[in-house]
């Protein structure tokens, strides 16, 4: 989409089973295609794994999902259009994803970042997220990850 949006304009869901080409296509504009078609079908099938998106009418522009493991939400994925980014959609979807992780007793959220993605380590420390390591190695290409932590109760209302 091409035309920057309103932010009055859009709607928040939870994904389900029947956003799944829209999943795939933000999923490929956005990050390359980080998941595929079995592994979408997966995240959105599974009560566990939470997802939220913003929406202009069909179009999906924003999202973000994760695991719920015990009191835990291991984030997975949060994606913006890239015609779309810089104007809050990201923390929009990551700060509801956490918030309804919360709603259903998680206590901690933990994801892994790459150092280089500056936006991504901005807005995670906007919402209280700090450092907890390093994962060597993680990434396709090679590149470390940084872990990193919040406790719930702690977040921030950027």
């Amino acid at each position: 989409m091409n035309v920057r949006t309103s932010l009055a304009a859009l709607h928040q869901a939870a994904l389900a089973p029947e956003h799944l080409e829209a999943c795939l296509g933000l999923d490929q504009a956005s990050l390359g295609g980080l998941w595929n078609r079995a592994q979408w079908q997966s995240e959105l099938a599974e009560q566990r794994r939470p997802g939220v998106g913003l929406w202009q009418g069909q179009q999906l522009l924003a999202m973000a999902s994760g695991w719920l493991v015990v009191d835990e939400l291991h984030i997975t994925v949060v994606a913006v259009d890239p015609q779309q980014r810089r104007r809050g959609l990201g923390q929009q979807v990551l700060k509801a994803l956490v918030l309804e992780a919360r709603q259903q007793g998680a206590l901690h959220a933990t994801l892994e970042v790459a150092p280089a993605n500056t936006a991504a380590v901005a807005l995670y420390r906007r919402l209280g997220f700090r450092d907890a390591g390093v994962r060597r190695g993680y990434y396709r290409n090679g590149e470390d990850a940084l872990i990193q932590w919040l406790r719930l109760s702690e977040l921030n209302d950027a």
